[in-house]
């Protein structure tokens, strides 16, 4: 019986062990914040489409104009 209880105890520590070294792990911290600040991003592009579109346009839309100054 007491080595049952002994089995027990040791395989609760280790599970303990693994529990601990996984919280202690922080090599996924950095994936998790780079999947956040693209879901931030893409929320803001999303939200601000048409804002963006207009303001891309209007810069190509420049160029366009201008470039043939700088031609001839």
């Amino acid at each position: 019986m007491k080595e049952l209880f002994k089995k027990i105890k040791n395989g609760l520590n280790k599970a303990k062990e693994i529990v601990a070294d996984a919280f202690a792990d922080d090599n996924g911290v950095g994936v998790i914040e780079v999947v956040l600040i693209l879901v931030v991003l893409i929320a803001i592009v999303l939200i601000f489409k048409t804002q963006i579109m207009g303001i891309v346009n209007g810069a190509f839309q420049a160029i366009t104009r201008d470039s043939g100054n700088i031609i001839s």
